[in-house]
């Protein structure tokens, strides 16, 4: 029986998948569409999740692990019936702000009830100041959608949908993806309709059971073969007008760790504070990937990994502290995280990168410092952008990719294509990945402004501008984020920031730091990444020694169009 459960948990891994992949091809937000900024998941009929998507984030879907058993209370047993969609936004109860859309449906098989569905998409505008960290409450930030029903035994409340669009900015984009949402999850279903014909299943409760009795073994397993240490770590973060602390405990027991973040800094006035699913979500994904990345994910291998925070800390922030930043704070937990664990594995945790996603939303409008033309409009478009993660312990650090979210880089295509906003500039940043053995990842440069007859504000997003990527044995820091106007005036990393007719926005994002000395670093490899722009000839003969005769060489072989 065994090979048949394993068989039928792949073919969960692959039906959640594909719920995921319709919620990419029918969402209306670009960044549920190009970003991949979702999670999709199954879960047993205890609110126990069974398999997540691969495409998706960290944060959405460990944060969702948790959700459903607040659906069951919220909405009880007694009151789910076939047709049912339930949705909310609450921050506490779903994935940790309100710009994210989380929505359960109830699965029946012949009409008894076998489990749940749900997925979470963040969504480009919830109303309120709009997305950025400028609120002093969470009453500020948006439309807040209790857990509720969406539709009753098929009917969609129509009442939910008029307070919906009469409290945002998008309000066709926000509709159609919160159907985009309830539609995916019903692909769910179908598909697990089909599995459970094929494999004469009249319930879940024998796989469900297989499932997480596996995974939780084999991650306590994994676990039991760590040394039995304590470790703690710090960080020390931007902040929004004050920097932060983050400080960690992490303590290894025969069948769990715990991770203690006693000592963070207390609550943010501004809206930067993580709720404590979301700090759990980030923490979890740390320990998973280093420890046991190639058990899949499910709430059996989430359970040995124990979390806590304060209540009050910028980790556990509670209602109704702002938190339509927490992403910003809780990218960088896991690099926190590996702070202490490195003491406890030498040699196998990577260098500190850019940690928090480069967001920003641009709100544009027609200019009011002159008339306008008549084809200006209002416009909400939001950016997901990456710096640079990392140098890991036997390879560098990767390019413009979003470590620990998984977040894709936006195409300037997509971006332009959704309002009237235009990117001058986007390529990578020379010089930003901190030197070593392993040289870090590098960060971007980006050039934003808007069409002709636009103004525009942009709420920025940004961490690592006094607080860059720490190398690691001997690696060297990586580059810090840079953000200002054209004429070099200096820009705030955090807040909505007005930007006049004309003026474009110049962005430098942060670089992934090093690993090990940069004098161990193979030359070739220094000249390689001379010749493909990675460094600069300063960077290759400060940091890494390279000679005069070396780099001229190079600049040589490049002109020739012989570099690699």
């Amino acid at each position: 029986m065994s090979v048949s459960y394993q068989v039928m948990w792949n073919r969960l891994i692959s039906v959640v998948e594909e719920q995921a992949q319709a919620l990419v091809r029918t969402a209306f937000s670009t960044s549920v569409r190009e970003a991949g900024d979702l999670s999709a998941g199954v879960y047993d009929d205890q609110g126990q999740m069974l398999a997540q998507a691969v495409t998706g984030t960290p944060g959405h879907v460990n944060a969702m692990a948790d959700a459903v058993g607040h659906f069951i209370r919220r909405i009880g047993r007694e009151n789910m019936y076939p047709g049912d969609v339930y949705i909310t936004n609450d921050p506490w109860e779903g994935t940790g702000h309100l710009h994210d859309i989380t929505v359960v449906t109830p699965s029946f098989y012949r009409d008894s009830f076998v489990g749940f569905f749900a997925c979470t998409a963040h969504i480009v505008d919830i109303g309120g100041r709009g997305f950025g960290a400028d609120a002093n409450s969470v009453y500020e930030e948006g439309l807040y959608i209790p857990i509720m029903k969406f539709a009753d035994r098929g009917e969609v409340d129509q009442t939910l949908i008029r307070i919906v669009r009469g409290n945002v900015r998008e309000p066709d984009q926000l509709v159609g993806d919160i159907y985009a949402l309830a539609t995916c999850n019903e692909i769910g279903h179908r598909r697990l309709t089909n599995m459970m014909d094929e494999f004469a299943l009249t319930d879940l409760s024998g796989i469900a059971a297989y499932i997480l009795e596996n995974s939780r073994r084999a991650t306590i397993e994994r676990i039991a073969a760590l040394p039995r240490e304590t470790a703690s770590g710090r960080m020390e973060i931007d902040g929004y007008d004050t920097p932060i602390t983050l400080a960690v405990k992490l303590a290894v027991q025969d069948d769990h760790m715990t991770c203690d973040f006693t000592g963070t800094s207390g609550v943010d006035k501004k809206g930067i504070n993580v709720p404590h699913v979301y700090t759990k979500a980030y923490a979890c994904y740390a320990l998973k990937c280093a420890i046991a990345p190639e058990i899949p994910n499910n709430a059996a291998s989430l359970a040995p990994f124990v979390i806590s925070a304060p209540e009050g800390s910028i980790l556990n922030a509670p209602h109704p502290a702002p938190v339509a930043l927490r992403h910003v704070i809780g990218h960088l937990i896991p690099d926190t995280v590996y702070d202490a664990l490195d003491q406890i594995l030498p040699g196998r945790i990577p260098a500190e990168g850019a940690g928090s996603l480069c967001n920003f939303q641009v709100s544009l409008r027609p200019r009011t410092d002159a008339p306008a033309p008549p084809d200006a409009v209002r416009s909400e478009v939001l950016m997901f952008n990456s710096g640079g993660s990392g140098a890991r312990s036997t390879l560098d650090g990767m390019n413009a990719t979003a470590f620990p979210s998984g977040v894709m880089t936006m195409p300037a295509e997509a971006t332009e294509h959704a309002g009237p906003v235009i990117i001058w500039r986007k390529e990578l940043r020379p010089d930003s990945g901190g030197a070593g053995r392993y040289r870090g990842g590098l960060g971007q440069y980006m050039e934003v402004g808007a069409r002709e007859g636009q103004e525009f504000d942009i709420s920025l997003m940004f961490d690592r501008v006094d607080h860059p990527a720490r190398g690691r044995h001997g690696g060297h820091p990586g580059g810090p984020t840079n953000v200002s106007l054209d004429d070099q005036t200096a820009m705030r990393g955090k807040g909505k920031q007005f930007v006049p007719h004309g003026r474009k926005v110049m962005m430098a994002f942060p670089g992934g730091a090093g690993y090990g000395a940069p004098s161990d670093r193979d030359p070739a490899e220094v000249k390689r990444d001379l010749a493909r722009g990675y460094i600069t000839p300063e960077t290759a003969a400060r940091d890494y020694g390279l000679s005069a005769q070396d780099i001229a060489a190079v600049a040589e072989a490049v002109r020739k169009g012989e570099a690699e």
